[in-house]
């Protein structure tokens, strides 16, 4: 019975280190992106979008 209680105990381990490693590649993969794409993109980049509002001339019949 002493076998089993251990070999209970090392299923219990290892089933919770898995899950800290999946938990732990789960955060890096949702921001190493976030990270890497801040520091890379430029800080220097131009508005260049058109005006939302346009002046229509209304034709007079």
């Amino acid at each position: 019975m002493n076998s089993n209680s251990q070999s209970a105990n090392a299923d219990i381990y290892s089933q919770r280190l898995a899950d800290i490693v999946g938990t732990a590649i789960a955060l890096l993969t949702l921001t190493l992106p976030v990270f890497v794409i801040a520091h890379y993109s430029s800080t220097n980049v131009q508005n260049n979008q058109q005006p939302l509002v346009q002046n229509l001339k209304a034709s007079k019949d």
